[in-house]
Protein backbone atom coordinates (compact mmCIF):
# COMPACT_ATOMS: atom_id res chain seq x y z
CA UNK A 1 0.00 0.00 0.00
CA UNK A 2 1.38 3.24 -1.20
CA UNK A 3 1.79 6.22 1.94
CA UNK A 4 -0.53 8.14 0.88
CA UNK A 5 -2.80 5.92 0.72
CA UNK A 6 -1.98 4.43 4.50
CA UNK A 7 -2.45 8.43 5.41
CA UNK A 8 -5.99 8.96 3.45
CA UNK A 9 -7.06 5.52 5.33
CA UNK A 10 -5.38 6.82 9.06
CA UNK A 11 -7.45 10.29 8.54
CA UNK A 12 -10.68 8.89 7.62
CA UNK A 13 -10.50 6.54 10.77
CA UNK A 14 -9.94 9.04 12.78
CA UNK A 15 -12.67 11.48 11.85
CA UNK A 16 -14.98 8.26 12.74
CA UNK A 17 -13.66 7.57 15.81
CA UNK A 18 -11.42 10.71 17.33
CA UNK A 19 -8.57 8.36 18.52
CA UNK A 20 -7.12 5.70 16.81
CA UNK A 21 -4.31 2.99 18.64
CA UNK A 22 -1.52 2.20 16.75
CA UNK A 23 -2.19 -1.80 17.50
CA UNK A 24 -5.53 -0.99 15.74
CA UNK A 25 -3.93 0.77 12.68
CA UNK A 26 -1.28 -1.98 12.31
CA UNK A 27 -3.95 -4.52 11.86
CA UNK A 28 -6.20 -2.61 10.05
CA UNK A 29 -3.66 -2.22 7.31
CA UNK A 30 -1.39 -5.02 7.64
CA UNK A 31 1.73 -3.21 8.28
CA UNK A 32 4.80 -2.55 10.95
CA UNK A 33 4.21 -0.56 14.39
CA UNK A 34 7.37 1.38 13.25
CA UNK A 35 5.64 2.39 10.00
CA UNK A 36 2.39 3.44 11.62
CA UNK A 37 4.70 5.43 13.99
CA UNK A 38 6.46 7.10 10.82
CA UNK A 39 2.94 8.02 9.61
CA UNK A 40 2.21 9.24 12.46
CA UNK A 41 5.15 11.38 13.16
CA UNK A 42 4.77 12.57 9.77
CA UNK A 43 0.77 13.20 10.11
CA UNK A 44 1.36 15.64 13.43
CA UNK A 45 4.40 17.58 11.52
CA UNK A 46 1.66 19.04 9.19
CA UNK A 47 -1.10 19.59 12.07
CA UNK A 48 -3.04 16.87 10.66
CA UNK A 49 -3.07 14.52 14.06
CA UNK A 50 -1.77 15.28 17.53
CA UNK A 51 0.13 11.65 18.93
CA UNK A 52 -1.20 10.35 22.21
CA UNK A 53 0.47 7.80 24.26
CA UNK A 54 0.04 4.74 21.74
CA UNK A 55 -1.63 6.15 18.82
CA UNK A 56 -3.21 10.03 17.78
CA UNK A 57 -6.26 12.23 18.09
CA UNK A 58 -7.70 15.06 15.75
CA UNK A 59 -6.22 18.16 16.81
CA UNK A 60 -8.85 20.67 18.15
CA UNK A 61 -8.46 24.15 17.44
CA UNK A 62 -7.84 27.13 19.73
CA UNK A 63 -11.42 28.43 19.78
CA UNK A 64 -13.38 24.91 19.72
CA UNK A 65 -15.52 23.80 22.90
CA UNK A 66 -17.44 20.84 22.81
CA UNK A 67 -20.90 21.33 24.24
CA UNK A 68 -21.44 20.15 28.09
CA UNK A 69 -23.28 17.33 26.73
CA UNK A 70 -20.91 16.51 24.44
CA UNK A 71 -18.46 16.27 27.21
CA UNK A 72 -20.83 14.09 28.90
CA UNK A 73 -19.97 11.01 26.34
CA UNK A 74 -16.68 11.38 25.96
CA UNK A 75 -14.12 9.32 28.02
CA UNK A 76 -16.87 8.52 30.60
CA UNK A 77 -14.89 5.63 32.59
CA UNK A 78 -11.38 7.54 32.70
CA UNK A 79 -13.29 10.94 34.11
CA UNK A 80 -15.04 8.70 36.99
CA UNK A 81 -11.70 7.39 37.68
CA UNK A 82 -10.25 10.14 37.86
CA UNK A 83 -13.31 11.83 39.74
CA UNK A 84 -13.22 9.17 42.35
CA UNK A 85 -9.40 9.74 43.21
CA UNK A 86 -9.82 13.54 43.29
CA UNK A 87 -12.43 12.97 45.96
CA UNK A 88 -10.35 11.19 48.27
CA UNK A 89 -8.10 14.52 48.39
CA UNK A 90 -10.66 16.28 50.34
CA UNK A 91 -11.13 16.37 54.11
CA UNK A 92 -14.03 16.90 56.59
CA UNK A 93 -14.10 21.12 57.02
CA UNK A 94 -12.61 22.19 53.64
CA UNK A 95 -14.42 24.71 52.04
CA UNK A 96 -13.19 23.37 48.03
CA UNK A 97 -14.46 25.09 45.05
CA UNK A 98 -15.55 22.51 42.30
CA UNK A 99 -15.28 24.23 38.39
CA UNK A 100 -18.32 23.83 35.90
CA UNK A 101 -17.23 20.59 33.65
CA UNK A 102 -18.03 17.05 33.21
CA UNK A 103 -15.15 15.59 35.62
CA UNK A 104 -15.67 17.76 38.72
CA UNK A 105 -19.39 17.03 38.67
CA UNK A 106 -18.64 13.28 38.75
CA UNK A 107 -17.12 13.91 42.01
CA UNK A 108 -20.00 14.90 44.18
CA UNK A 109 -21.12 11.02 44.25
CA UNK A 110 -18.27 10.61 46.30
CA UNK A 111 -18.17 13.08 48.77
CA UNK A 112 -21.98 13.30 50.03
CA UNK A 113 -20.95 12.03 53.35
CA UNK A 114 -18.01 14.84 53.97
CA UNK A 115 -18.35 17.85 56.00
CA UNK A 116 -17.24 20.05 53.72
CA UNK A 117 -18.72 23.36 51.66
CA UNK A 118 -18.60 23.54 48.28
CA UNK A 119 -18.69 27.03 45.84
CA UNK A 120 -19.47 25.87 42.07
CA UNK A 121 -20.06 28.22 38.72
CA UNK A 122 -21.34 24.64 37.46
CA UNK A 123 -25.29 25.41 37.18
CA UNK A 124 -25.36 20.87 37.02
CA UNK A 125 -23.65 21.13 39.59
CA UNK A 126 -25.69 23.01 42.19
CA UNK A 127 -28.72 20.26 42.02
CA UNK A 128 -26.23 17.73 42.52
CA UNK A 129 -24.86 19.42 45.62
CA UNK A 130 -28.64 19.71 47.13
CA UNK A 131 -29.61 16.07 46.46
CA UNK A 132 -26.82 14.86 48.03
CA UNK A 133 -27.03 17.01 51.00
CA UNK A 134 -23.60 19.05 50.96
CA UNK A 135 -23.93 22.62 51.98
CA UNK A 136 -23.17 25.14 48.79
CA UNK A 137 -22.95 28.08 47.31
CA UNK A 138 -23.42 29.39 43.12
CA UNK A 139 -21.50 31.74 42.48
CA UNK A 140 -24.07 34.54 40.43
CA UNK A 141 -23.65 36.14 37.02
CA UNK A 142 -23.95 35.60 33.21
CA UNK A 143 -24.93 31.79 32.09
CA UNK A 144 -22.93 30.40 29.54
CA UNK A 145 -25.41 28.06 27.91
CA UNK A 146 -22.98 25.84 25.78
CA UNK A 147 -21.05 24.36 29.09
CA UNK A 148 -23.87 25.04 31.70
CA UNK A 149 -21.58 27.80 33.34
CA UNK A 150 -21.67 30.88 35.49
CA UNK A 151 -19.07 33.26 34.24
CA UNK A 152 -18.57 36.57 33.80
CA UNK A 153 -18.01 40.37 36.00
CA UNK A 154 -20.49 39.50 38.38
CA UNK A 155 -19.67 36.07 38.94
CA UNK A 156 -16.03 36.93 39.35
CA UNK A 157 -17.03 39.80 41.99
CA UNK A 158 -19.02 36.87 43.91
CA UNK A 159 -15.58 34.43 43.81
CA UNK A 160 -13.09 37.10 45.20
CA UNK A 161 -14.46 36.94 48.84
CA UNK A 162 -14.12 33.54 48.96
CA UNK A 163 -10.85 31.51 50.73
CA UNK A 164 -10.83 27.59 49.59
CA UNK A 165 -9.05 25.06 51.14
CA UNK A 166 -8.75 23.49 47.84
CA UNK A 167 -10.09 23.37 43.95
CA UNK A 168 -10.80 21.30 41.34
CA UNK A 169 -10.82 22.18 37.61
CA UNK A 170 -11.21 21.28 34.67
CA UNK A 171 -9.25 22.26 31.60
CA UNK A 172 -9.49 21.97 27.78
CA UNK A 173 -5.72 22.16 26.97
CA UNK A 174 -1.99 21.41 29.05
CA UNK A 175 1.37 21.95 27.26
CA UNK A 176 4.57 22.05 29.02
CA UNK A 177 5.38 25.71 27.45
CA UNK A 178 1.76 27.38 27.29
CA UNK A 179 0.40 26.17 30.49
CA UNK A 180 -3.23 25.58 31.28
CA UNK A 181 -5.23 26.81 28.16
CA UNK A 182 -9.18 27.36 27.70
CA UNK A 183 -11.19 28.33 24.40
CA UNK A 184 -12.91 31.43 27.05
CA UNK A 185 -11.13 34.51 28.55
CA UNK A 186 -13.89 34.62 31.07
CA UNK A 187 -14.20 31.11 32.16
CA UNK A 188 -10.38 31.67 32.10
CA UNK A 189 -10.40 34.58 34.48
CA UNK A 190 -12.40 32.33 36.83
CA UNK A 191 -10.28 29.31 37.21
CA UNK A 192 -7.58 31.78 37.50
CA UNK A 193 -8.63 33.31 40.19
CA UNK A 194 -9.75 29.72 41.74
CA UNK A 195 -6.12 28.63 41.62
CA UNK A 196 -4.97 32.14 43.24
CA UNK A 197 -7.78 31.78 46.17
CA UNK A 198 -7.00 28.08 47.06
CA UNK A 199 -4.50 26.67 49.27
CA UNK A 200 -4.38 24.04 46.95
CA UNK A 201 -5.48 23.49 42.91
CA UNK A 202 -5.73 20.30 41.10
CA UNK A 203 -6.60 20.29 37.23
CA UNK A 204 -8.54 17.42 36.41
CA UNK A 205 -7.94 15.90 33.14
CA UNK A 206 -7.90 13.10 30.62
CA UNK A 207 -5.01 12.10 28.35
CA UNK A 208 -6.27 13.46 25.16
CA UNK A 209 -5.83 17.23 27.32
CA UNK A 210 -2.46 16.91 27.12
CA UNK A 211 -0.44 19.05 24.27
CA UNK A 212 -3.22 20.84 23.39
CA UNK A 213 -3.39 24.55 23.19
CA UNK A 214 -6.63 26.72 23.28
CA UNK A 215 -7.08 30.01 23.06
CA UNK A 216 -6.34 31.41 26.57
CA UNK A 217 -4.12 30.98 29.17
CA UNK A 218 -5.05 30.16 32.71
CA UNK A 219 -1.62 29.65 34.38
CA UNK A 220 1.65 27.75 34.32
CA UNK A 221 1.66 23.97 34.98
CA UNK A 222 3.57 25.21 38.34
CA UNK A 223 0.56 26.86 40.04
CA UNK A 224 -1.42 23.47 39.81
CA UNK A 225 -1.06 19.62 40.33
CA UNK A 226 -2.58 17.23 38.20
CA UNK A 227 -4.80 14.32 38.10
CA UNK A 228 -5.35 11.88 35.16
CA UNK A 229 -5.38 8.54 34.11
CA UNK A 230 -3.49 6.73 31.55
CA UNK A 231 -0.34 7.29 29.67
CA UNK A 232 0.91 10.28 28.94
CA UNK A 233 3.27 11.01 25.77
CA UNK A 234 6.23 12.76 27.29
CA UNK A 235 5.02 12.55 30.36
CA UNK A 236 8.96 13.69 31.47
CA UNK A 237 8.26 17.12 29.97
CA UNK A 238 5.53 17.41 32.61
CA UNK A 239 6.39 15.93 35.73
CA UNK A 240 9.47 18.39 35.57
CA UNK A 241 6.91 21.05 36.02
CA UNK A 242 4.09 19.93 38.49
CA UNK A 243 2.70 17.08 40.05
CA UNK A 244 0.94 14.35 38.21
CA UNK A 245 -1.30 12.29 39.94
CA UNK A 246 -1.99 9.20 38.03
CA UNK A 247 -4.79 7.23 38.77
CA UNK A 248 -4.43 2.93 38.48
CA UNK A 249 -6.77 0.70 37.61
CA UNK A 250 -7.77 -1.58 41.00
Amino acid sequence: MLTEQRHRIILDELKQKGIIKINYLVNILNTSESTIRRDLNYLESINAVKRIHGGAAIPKGRLIEPSYSEKEIQNVQEKKKIAQFASSCIEDGDCIYLDSGTSTFEMIQYISNKKIIIVTNGLKHINAIIENNINGYILGGKVKNNTKAVIGIDALKCMVKFRFDKCFLGINGIHPEYGFTTPDSEEAILKKNAIEHSRQSYILADESKFGEVSFVKVADLEMSDIITYGQIENYERYSEKTNIKVVMDS
